[in-house]
């Protein structure tokens, strides 16, 4: 009863830790009036490359003075977690001066002298419709929106960089910054920020000071003057600050998925699209299981079982009919039969196991409010770390089916299965490092990050996984309900659906056809917005369920169709079903960067396409993991329930 009672509770408790503090942000930052807050710059982004950018580091961007033990806020250049690293953040204090609840009506920054060459560079990112990321108190100064009925606002990350009309480009060096606050509860005195808000400007004005009118001074073109060899650009800003207690500080980032509503209906689309999908493949799977198979085994065992000569002999022409009618029974002696290449597959099948530890914890960090935005870098380091520490779990199923396979070196598998996905995605990375380095981008890996990142995989990762193939490899082998035969059957002529590339195409597109409604959103957030793609876990985790469901269905359907043809190698063919929706993933992604994206450039391409496809390799091994798992539970059910000689 003590039992029962803590295990009814726990959720409650869990649900009431998780209310008492707010985990990204480990703890609400206050301020008291004429306190300092430190303005951060990150990086500069694009909707038409992936190539991020430091911001602080940029020639035509006035130079951080105060650096350094002596400054306020501490030295330039912020530690970054890896995750943050990875994407490319680079977060430096800069010289914007905030202080709680004093209005700026303008304050000069500082002039920067900009030759011909970084003219051209800033005139270049203007063009390609660069922003700018800043933050204050956690949160990326926003560029704010109205709905078309002015019932709402949202907020959009990030502002311009500057403007380009008339084929012209000016560059926005001043900006107005709204910071909303609010009083904390029960702290009289100690303000909240709920809202940073940013609008930028181009004016033209004297060195040294503000213009004497913002309102009407004119705008700073990036055009190098006639007999100059330079051009000042002048940096000024505002700052003001506005009480607004419609926000509260736990939903503050609210407002930078407000546009995302619009959609929701959209995603319960796609969530209906994929449980009637769901709902359709499983009555097929409930024909074959409860009706078709469960006749032939009946049938089967009935002939099969013992009878009088005066039955056998009634029955013979029955048992010759039951025999042609149950195809799958024939090939009861190599059903079980190693496949081909099986030193690849279990190392496949090991990692498939870890990708599916990394994603199930992800989405449930997700769900539970570990990961969201406020948690910069936060999903890329949990995953990372998930990985890593998931080579046990590689290591130890793929031994098990090594073992399976008869296989005595575990090893060797074990060193397989820890070098060859993993130094496949790490290799990928490196070689595309190569491209970033050459462009001087911010996604650029350090040298240091990289001898980290290799240590962690081969210090790390690779000796859990020979420890979970230690412990695997003292497991009993699993136990097959039918002996193999020493001489394979031969593999009759098969319909054309059942061939190889038909059925990997056939078998993926269903499982496909339950996520592309959502894949414009994914794409979306990855691509173009890149930084709003954590309000969509919601309904990522609904439809992984539903896909994962999808695909083991869909691999057991096409297992059983190949056992009806006799067609005993379904190791592979169940892997590769299970994963055969990521070729349609990879076509969608073509389809998107062709008719969605404005991408210029080759390098970005390169990017693209190559991320791309690594995204759908980690996504086919995923998923052919979980249809051969369910493949697997399938033939070892059927051939267990038969009388087999």
């Amino acid at each position: 009863m003590r039992l029962s009672t803590t295990l009814l509770l726990l959720p409650a408790a869990l649900v009431s830790v998780s209310e008492a503090f707010y985990i990204p942000g480990w703890s609400i930052r206050s301020y008291k009036d004429q306190d300092p807050i430190p303005l951060y710059t990150n990086k500069l982004t694009s909707p038409t490359t992936e190539l991020p950018f430091a911001y602080a580091e940029q020639p035509f961007v006035v130079p951080v003075t105060h650096d350094g033990p002596g400054s306020k806020f501490g030295p330039r250049n912020i530690g970054l977690n890896l995750g943050e690293v990875l994407r490319g953040d680079r977060i430096s204090v800069s010289d914007y001066e905030l202080v709680m609840g004093k209005d700026i009506p303008c304050a000069y920054l500082g002039d920067r002298e900009v030759n011909r060459n970084d003219v051209q560079k800033a005139n270049r990112m203007v063009r390609d419709g660069y922003v700018v990321e800043w933050i204050v108190d956690n949160l990326p100064g926003a560029t704010s929106f109205v709905t078309i009925d002015k019932s709402k606002r949202y907020y959009a990350a990030g502002f311009k960089l500057g403007t380009f009309e008339n084929d012209e480009a000016y560059i926005n060096n001043h900006v107005t910054l709204v910071l909303r606050w609010r009083n904390m509860p029960d702290h009289p005195g100690r303000k909240l920020i709920v809202a940073f808000e940013v609008y930028p400007k181009s004016v033209s004005g004297p060195k040294g000071k503000c213009p004497d009118n913002l309102e009407t001074a004119k705008p700073l073109e990036l055009v190098v003057p006639q007999g100059a060899e330079s051009l000042t650009i002048p940096y000024t800003y505002s700052v003001y600050w506005k009480e607004d207690n419609s926000i509260d500080w736990a939903n503050r980032w609210d407002l930078y998925f407000m546009n995302d509503e619009e959609s929701v209906s959209i995603h319960w689309l796609a969530i209906i699209n994929s449980v009637v999908i769901a709902m359709l493949l499983t009555i097929v799977v409930a024909i074959v299981m409860l009706r078709t198979l469960s006749r032939d085994i009946q049938k089967y065992n009935s002939i099969s079982g013992p009878s009088s000569d005066a039955e056998a002999k009634a029955d013979l022409e029955d048992a010759e009919d039951a025999l042609e009618e149950t195809g799958w029974k024939l090939v009861h002696g190599d059903v079980f039969r190693a496949p081909a290449l099986g030193g690849l597959f279990a190392p496949l099948i090991g990692s498939g196991m870890q990708l599916i530890f990394v994603t199930l914890s992800l989405l449930v960090l997700s769900a539970v409010g570990i990961l969201n935005p406020s948690y910069r870098g936060g999903f890329i380091s949990f995953g990372l770390f998930l990985f890593i520490f998931a080579g046990f779990f590689s290591g130890y199923y793929s031994t098990r089916v090594y073992k399976t396979f008869k296989g005595d070196n575990w090893k060797k598998n074990a060193l397989t299965t820890g070098l060859i996905f993993p130094g496949f995605l790490f290799a990928t990375m490196f070689l595309l490092n190569l491209f970033v380095w050459a462009q001087a981008s911010s996604t650029a890996i350090p040298v240091t990050t990289l001898i980290a990142l290799g240590a962690m995989w081969l210090l790390i990762s690779l000796p859990l996984v020979f420890i979970g193939s230690y412990l695997g490899f003292q497991r009993e082998a699993w136990e097959h309900p039918t002996r193999t035969t020493q001489i394979a059957r031969q593999i009759p002529p098969q319909p054309w659906y059942l061939r190889l590339i038909p059925s990997i195409l056939i078998g993926g597109i269903i499982p496909f056809a339950v996520i592309f409604i959502e894949l414009l959103f994914v794409f979306k957030s990855l691509w173009q917005d890149k930084s709003s793609y954590y309000y969509m876990f919601g309904f990522l985790g609904l439809i992984t369920g539903v896909l994962i469901l999808v695909v083991m269905e869909i691999s057991v359907v096409m297992t059983y169709f190949m056992l009806c043809y006799e067609n005993w190698g379904w190791w592979w063919r169940s892997f590769l079903v299970g994963g055969g929706s990521a070729v349609w993933v990879f076509v969608y992604s073509a389809w998107y960067y062709f008719t969605k994206l404005q991408v210029q450039g080759w390098t970005s391409g390169l990017l693209y396409f190559a991320y791309s496809a690594l995204a759908c390799a980690v996504y086919g091994v995923l998923l052919g993991t979980v249809g051969w798992v369910a493949s697997y539970a399938f033939v070892r059910r059927i051939y267990g329930a038969i009388k087999a000689d």
